[in-house]
């Protein structure tokens, strides 16, 4: 069975890539893992030898015939249960509490699914996400400049580099190299006393041009002379950018402004 370009589907072929993305999700037997586009079942049949409760979630309905027949006892047993429809159409609120989140998603719809987890009502306690390596750097922020995509993330939970991934470990191989991300301590214990709406509009408003000085950004919200306070009451120097705050130093801000 052939890949779909128009899906993203690059099919992971390397056992030690499947056995560190499943041994990431720290999966103990009984809990309940959602697996996103499981493709040929690679990955699904390591996450069904830590846990008897998988539930997969395919858009391409010729994969699902196909993983019908690959796990049919599991399917019988009640260990799998393989479910047709695209991932941001799933509500994810119907998934019983608690769960994890593993999957190798396709590229183009990376911080949908990403934004559609972490900040739902029902996130899970841990995701695992096999991603394009560029994409996971710049979460873990190697080069120590962080963006609206690093943030996004730390503000709900800790993300944690596993390993590489090279293109050859896949069929079809992609044109870069992927990365193993696993997040976790997920929750929305930093909003208390902030809503959601507004950190994001701050943090969005702040990142809106890199170039500028955060205080320039910000003068879309406030006055310059309150920001200068501000930045004064907080601790931060006026000539501060935006990729240079952390999580923290963004909450604070969001509270004041």
């Amino acid at each position: 069975m052939r890949a779909k370009k128009s899906l993203g589907q690059n099919f992971l072929k390397s056992k030690q890539a499947l056995s560190a993305i499943s041994d990431a999700g720290e999966i103990k037997e009984g809990e309940l893992v959602i697996e996103i586009g499981p493709g040929k079942g690679a990955l699904t049949k390591y996450l069904l030898e830590k846990t008897s409760r998988v539930v997969a979630i395919e858009k391409d309905r010729e994969l699902i015939e196909f993983l019908n027949e690959k796990f049919q006892e599991e399917v019988s047993g009640g260990a799998l249960t393989i479910i047709e429809g695209d991932i941001l159409d799933f509500d994810e609120k119907t998934i019983e509490k608690p769960y994890k989140l593993i999957a190798n998603i396709p590229y183009y719809i990376t911080g949908e699914i990403m934004e559609k987890f972490l900040s739902s009502s029902n996130q899970p306690e841990r995701v695992v996400f096999l991603l394009q390596k560029e994409v996971v750097d710049r979460i873990m922020v190697r080069d120590g400049k962080e963006s609206i995509l690093s943030m996004s993330v730390k503000a709900f939970g800790e993300p944690k580099y596993i390993q590489k991934v090279q293109a050859k470990a896949f069929s079809p191989a992609p044109k870069v190299d992927s990365a193993i991300l696993a997040i976790g301590g997920i929750s929305k214990s930093r909003f208390k006393g902030i809503s959601e709406d507004k950190f994001f509009r701050v943090l969005k408003t702040g990142f809106a041009h890199k170039r500028k000085m955060l205080i320039n950004n910000l003068e879309k919200l406030a006055s310059k002379e309150d920001l200068v306070n501000l930045f004064r009451k907080l601790g931060l120097e006026a000539k501060t950018r935006a990729e240079t705050l952390s999580v923290d130093n963004w909450i604070e801000l969001s509270k004041e402004l």
